[in-house]
């Protein structure tokens, strides 16, 4: 999924994030991808691999300020706008990735 590519190709070379991930990407971009899939209407691989998303809980076990979101955030928007999508569908991605961003902050830094 070139969305996922794009991505992480942005996590991989930012410092306010590059840490929270492994060192090989190969497992995140798998699992980013099959979550956004099932997200958006796709199979429920996601689920049926790794459970539930609970993405709040997923994401607990790293300092997450406004910065590191804010990053998070940019690096995902990028990644969508290039994706060649509908105005539409592009407008609606941004706004639940928006939402994302902002539940997923955990600490003031």
């Amino acid at each position: 999924m070139a969305l996922v590519d794009r991505f992480y190709a942005g996590v991989d070379t930012d410092p306010r994030l590059r840490h929270m991930y492994p060192e090989d990407l190969t497992e995140p971009k798998a699992h980013l991808a099959l979550f956004l899939g099932q997200y958006w209407g796709g199979p429920s691989t996601y689920n049926e691999q790794r459970g539930a998303p609970r993405l709040r809980m997923r994401h607990v076990p790293f300092v997450i300020g406004t910065a590191e979101a804010d990053a998070w955030l940019g690096h995902m928007t990028d990644a969508v706008l290039a994706a060649g999508m509908t105005p539409a569908d592009q407008a609606q991605m941004l706004d639940y990735l928006k939402m994302a961003a902002k539940s997923l902050v955990n600490a003031r830094t």
